[in-house]
This record gives structure tokens, C-alpha cells and sequence, in this order.
């Protein structure tokens, strides 16, 4: 969480003395007054608030009519819940090769394609944008879907476009880890209003049919989950909006300031476009053993004030330690696991923990540094000693 006040505790307070705290009211409507902001912060048609960035993952899959016998490529670096949503749609996972920018690789995507493939899902990892305009020509020429993964990227873009609204379907989160945040939330944002009608009936259960007037009476009513979100949250995410500009713009000048005293010192992971977030700040080594020095000199040279991430040892954001996904357990009844579906039987990759030789290479040579917009001068000019004396000393 980078920042909160006053401002989101008279926004709490002004829902809990309303009385009115589920999104269909007679009152503030706050939800969907959130929903309008946001389409208007990201020039998109469509928004739903939800439970989360996986819901919203899960959600769009859905509406976009992927299920069993499909399957979806998705990066080998990326949060477990990016895959797991794949497997939540009842279709399988392909996991692809990342390149030094630690988003998807177009080449390998290329690869991994097969007559069974409907949709990318490309990650937006660390707040960095994926090289969209490739993705969008491979998906074009091969009749896929886009869904975005843009949970560790709220707000940011990619050549002017805000990162979630350039393919079919996006996925932001508001995790409390996230750029903005409520706890723990997300939305769905689309500029196709036959994936928005699918998304409202299947993340409210169809209880959408019998609230308020959401529905345009497209679609016919089926079965669905409830992921759908309430009014403290809603308030909550309309004054954490408000402050999304000023996170980034705030980030980004760290982030170069960082930049521009350590870029003769140490080697940057190469970024796709400048409207990535500014969150994290990436440099990459020549082998693991530079990288693991780099950050035990680093650590020595701030005095344990300046921490650090060798990005392997980040648990399940590497594909090889997704255990269920490896193990090929999808689902704890065996009739719901699509690892046993039968229109999934002649479609499930060879999982292996070394399949992914250059993603696993990349991220035992990079290292991580988490940044925050409100770093103080001294702050930033300590990480910036620290990380030249660290260089130096490796």
C-alpha cells in the first residue's frame, strides 16, 4: 500500500451512516460510481468491480467463452493466480518462455500455439508492459483472444494506451500490494459489451437478472460465482483512484532519479515502453553467483537499510513451484479437474520444473529493488551510494 488517509476513512464512515452498504441502493451508489470513474481514468466502455484480480481473470475467461478443451499461453513468470484462473475456466495452461523485459516472449508464444490454443494471456509483471503490439499481430493472425493480466500494473501503458484496455479483456488487482488498493479487490475492464453482459451474469451468480437494471437482455441468464464487490469497497476505490495519477507520476520520478545515478554502474533489465508503473526497479547480472553477491554487497554497503530479491527466489511467481499446476491437480473433485476432463485429454503440456530453461535462467540473474513514491532524498540518494559501492564491490 502506498497511500491512504483521511480522505478513504470519511469515504468508509459516509457508506457505514448511509445504511446502505450493498452496491444496489437507493443512496451514494458507490460501485457504480466507481465503475464510470474508471472508464473514464482508462477511456474503456466497460468496468465491474470485484473481488479480486484472479475473479476478474476468471471472469473474463469466461465471458469469452473459454472452458474445457481450450488452451490458454501464459508467461512463466507471473503469480500463481494467473494460471490458476486458466485452470478455474476448465482449460489448460501452456506456459511460455519470458524474455529480459520478464514479460512474455512473442517468439516463444509463436511457439507454443497449437490448434487448440483461443486466447494470451499476457502478464503486465512488476508493473512493466508486455510487448503488446507483437502479441496483438500474433493474435490477430492466429483468430485469438487478449486477456490482460494487469494486477501489478494499475494505471500504467503502453504507447498512450492504459495497460488492461488494449486486447479483449483486462484484470486489474487492489491487493493491498498493489499500486492502489482496498485490502483485497479487482475489475474487469472490456470495451466489448457481449464479454461486459457475460462477465456481469457470471461474476453475480445471475443475481444481476433480479438487481437493478444491469442487464441490456442479450444474453440469457446461466450460472455463475459471486465475486461481486459492496460499497465500503466502492468508496474506498473512489478516493484511492483519485490518488492513481500522483502514485505513478511520483514512482516514475523515483525511479529515474535511481536510475540516472546507478546507469553507469549496473545493467537494467530492458523495458518495453515508458508507461510501465515505476514500482520495481530491475537490474540484471551476468550469472546467479553476480546476482546473489550484488545483494549481499548491497545489503552490507546501506548496513541492512536497502533490501533486495535474486527474482528466483520469489516462490510462486515462478512457474515451477505452481505445484498444482505441475502436479497436474486442478480441482479437488475429479470430475471438475480439467487435467481430467476428457476434452482436455489430448491437450495437456508435459509439465517439467526445467521447462522453461531461459525464464529460470533470467530470473536467477535478476534482481528486484521495490520502490515507493514516497521516498524521501535521503532515502533515495542512500539507495543509490549503496547500490554503486555494491557494483563496485562484486
Amino acid at each position: 500500500m502506498f497511500r491512504i488517509g483521511q480522505e478513504e476513512k470519511d469515504a468508509v464512515a459516509r457508506v457505514i451512516d448511509s445504511k446502505q452498504l450493498f452496491k444496489i441502493n437507493n443512496g451514494a451508489k458507490e460501485v457504480f460510481h466507481f465503475q464510470e470513474e474508471l472508464q473514464e481514468k482508462l477511456d474503456a466502455k466497460h468496468t465491474i468491480l470485484m473481488s479480486s484480480g484472479q475473479a476478474a481473470l476468471i471472469t473474463g475467461l469466461i465471458a469469452m467463452g473459454i472452458g474445457p478443451g481450450d488452451q490458454v499461453i501464459v508467461p512463466a513468470y507471473t503469480y500463481i493466480a494467473s494460471a490458476m484462473a486458466i485452470i478455474a475456466a476448465g482449460a489448460i495452461p501452456v506456459i511460455a518462455e519470458i524474455d529480459e523485459s520478464l514479460t512474455l516472449d512473442p517468439r516463444d508464444v509463436e511457439r507454443k500455439i497449437t490448434p487448440y490454443t483461443k486466447a494470451i494471456m499476457p502478464v503486465h509483471i512488476q508493473g512493466y508492459p508486455s510487448k503488446m503490439d507483437e502479441i496483438l499481430e500474433i493474435a490477430d493472425r492466429h483468430g485469438l483472444k487478449i486477456i490482460e493480466d494487469s494486477c501489478q500494473a494499475d494505471g500504467g501503458s503502453y504507447k498512450g494506451k492504459r495497460l488492461g484496455t488494449i486486447g479483449d479483456v483486462g484484470a486489474f488487482s487492489f491487493n493491498f500490494y498493489k499500486v492502489i488498493t482496498c485490502g483485497d479487490g479487482g475489475a474487469l475492464i472490456t470495451n466489448n459489451s457481449d464479454i461486459h453482459q457475460k462477465a456481469l451474469i457470471y461474476h453475480d451468480s445471475s443475481a444481476v437478472c433480479f438487481f437493478g437494471e444491469q442487464l441490456d437482455g442479450s444474453i440469457e441468464p446461466f450460472g455463475g460465482v459471486e465475486y461481486r464487490s459492496h460499497e465500503i469497497v466502492g468508496a474506498i476505490m473512489r478516493e484511492q483512484l483519485k490518488r492513481l495519477d500522483g502514485i505513478l507520476t511520483d514512482l516514475r520520478a523515483v525511479k529515474k532519479r535511481i536510475v540516472d545515478g546507478i546507469k553507469d554502474k549496473c545493467r537494467l533489465n530492458p523495458i518495453n515502453d515508458s508507461g510501465e508503473c515505476g514500482s520495481t526497479l530491475s537490474l540484471i547480472f551476468e550469472s546467479e553467483e553476480k546476482a546473489r553477491a550484488f545483494k549481499e554487497a548491497l545489503s552490507q554497503a546501506s548496513e541492512g537499510r536497502v533490501g533486495a530479491t535474486v527474482v528466483i527466489d520469489t516462490g510462486k511467481h515462478v512457474y515451477s513451484n505452481w505445484s498444482c499446476i505441475m502436479n497436474k491437480k486442478g480441482a479437488l473433485h475429479p470430475l471438475m479437474d480439467p487435467f481430467k476432463m476428457e476434452a482436455n485429454k489430448d491437450i495437456i503440456p508435459d509439465y517439467k520444473p526445467d521447462m522453461c530453461p531461459v525464464t529460470l535462467d533470467i530470473l536467477s540473474r535478476t534482481v528486484h529493488l521495490g520502490l515507493n513514491p514516497d521516498f524521501s532524498d535521503e532515502s533515495i540518494e542512500l539507495i543509490i551510494s549503496s547500490i554503486c559501492k555494491a557494483a563496485d564491490n562484486i
